[in-house]
This record gives structure tokens, sequence and C-alpha cells, in this order.
């Protein structure tokens, strides 16, 4: 199996399937390489991140350079972030992937709706699905960029939300107390740093800490306020009762994983990126 093909990710907490493939990222020689992934190794639950272990090396089967890119990570819709198993540069021949059995993505004993309902999640288990139909090339493929500071991630969700249509994306400053912990290294962005555009006002949270039920209705009232869009972006994922509540007020909640790709967890956040905004 080469690095680019798809694997299996299954979520250990909703038994949903998820097929994934790593993103390309340039080698200095010109190259696209992708982190290799192993399809025989379970995906690991990530319940909270330390920045140093983000990065994986990997060497161009090119040039033969090593270089460190972000691990792969998949948003599963019930709010759980995975890790794919990758193969590092310094890992032995025999440590390679062998062909994975073909699945259904159903549980022993599973019943027709089961399998049913299975299906569903393994679709909406996908990376983010395309825009709104129409002329391809009045509306490009997003182009993510790794994200190594808070900053990156802002700029990330600011070039979404264009690509998704709305118009005049900014950042813009609310005054508060302190910012959350756990914040990448790099440029420090003011506390509560938030996005404005037409018709949307997001909310992007580059800390390690999952965002909160609080954090989902403050940033609700403020799309009230402005008779906008609310739309929420997170690094490290949420909490059960901030996926719930998101769901009840339509909000749609985006995981951006350390590759710069944005990716919905919940069903106004599929919505949205299917169709953009209306």
């Amino acid at each position: 199996m080469t690095a680019a093909e798809p694997v299996r990710v299954r979520c250990p907490d909703c038994h949903r399937d998820h097929r994934y493939s790593s993103p390309r990222y340039p080698c200095p020689c010109g190259t696209p390489v992708a982190v290799p992934l192993l399809a025989t190794a379970e995906a690991a639950v990530l319940h909270r991140r330390v920045w140093d272990e983000e990065w994986v090396a990997v060497r161009c089967g090119e040039c033969g350079e090593e270089n460190h890119w972000p691990r792969p990570e998949v948003g599963c819709p019930c709010g759980t972030l995975l890790r794919p198993a990758v193969r590092t540069a310094d890992a032995p021949p025999e440590d390679l992937d062998r062909p994975q059995p073909a699945t259904t993505g159903t549980r022993p004993g599973a019943t027709g709706t089961d399998q049913a309902d299975a299906a569903t999640a393994t679709d909406q288990g996908e990376r983010v699905p395309a825009p709104r139909s129409g002329d391809v090339d009045a509306h490009p493929v997003f182009r993510p960029v790794p994200i190594r500071t808070a900053r990156d991630a802002v700029e990330t969700a600011a070039r979404y939300l264009s690509w998704l249509g709305f118009g005049d994306v900014v950042p813009q400053v609310v005054h508060q107390p302190e910012p959350r912990s756990g914040s990448p290294a790099g440029p420090r962005l003011p506390a509560g740093t938030d996005l404005r555009g037409r018709g949307v006002v997001a909310q992007v949270e580059p800390s390690t800490l999952r965002t909160t039920l609080r954090d989902v209705e403050c940033l609700w009232l403020n799309g009230l306020t402005a008779a906008a869009t609310p739309v929420y972006f997170a690094l490290a994922g949420y909490t059960d009762e901030a996926l719930a509540r998101a769901d009840d007020l339509g909000i749609p909640l985006f995981v951006v994983d350390l590759a710069g790709e944005p990716q919905p967890v919940n069903g106004p956040a599929r919505r949205l990126a299917a169709a953009g905004p209306s």
C-alpha cells in the first residue's frame, strides 16, 4: 500500500468507520510527500494535545531527505479526535502495513437498520465534502496549509470561510480577561480574537482544550446580535455538551487538523461545507 492510499479508521467510541488519506506536502525537491499510514494498527484517541508531539518525521522516497509534517488526525462526528497509526522515517521496513481486508463498516450481529446507520456514518466521516454544485473553476478545491501557530489556525479559518463564499472575513478583537491556556507556540493572538465577515461570525479555538458548552452558546449570542451565521473552529474538538447544544442551535462545528484542513463534526457543518452560504 502506498502512502496516499486511504485506510480505514474506526472510532472506538461510536464504532463509525472512516476512510482517510494523508494530505500531501511539498518536499524541497518538489516531490509530493504523504505521511505513511499503518492500516493494520488501531487509531488512538486524542484526549489532550502535547504540541511537541504533533509532528512526525517523514523521509522523501525520491531524494531521501527527512522533514517533519503534521501528524494525521481524523475528526469523528461523535466529537472524538482520532490519530491513525503512522510509519515514521526511522521505522524498519517490516513495519509497513499489509493490505487490509474488505469491510462494510458493520459490527457482528448488527441488524439491517444498524448496517444502514453505519453506512451513513461512514459517508459522514469523509473529509470536507465538495461545496455547492456549479462551475468548478469558479470554486476551486480548498488548499490546506500546515498549522504551526495559533495565528495559522485563525488564518486557516478565515481562508476557509472565504472559500465557502463569505466575503470580507477579518479578525476582530473581543476583550476578555485571559486567553485559554494550552495554545501552540508562536505569535500570540489577542484574547478572544474572532472572525467577522458578510453574513458570518466565527470563533477560532487554537488551544489544546476542548471547546465547552458556554463557548458555543456565547458564539450563538454573537450570531444573533450580528444577524449572521455563527461558525466554530477548534483544534482539540468539543465536549459532548457542546456538540449537543450546537446541534440544537444549528451551529456548524469544525475541527481543524494540523494539516490545515477543516473537517465538519456535526450536521450543520456538513450542510454548510456542502452547500456554502445561502
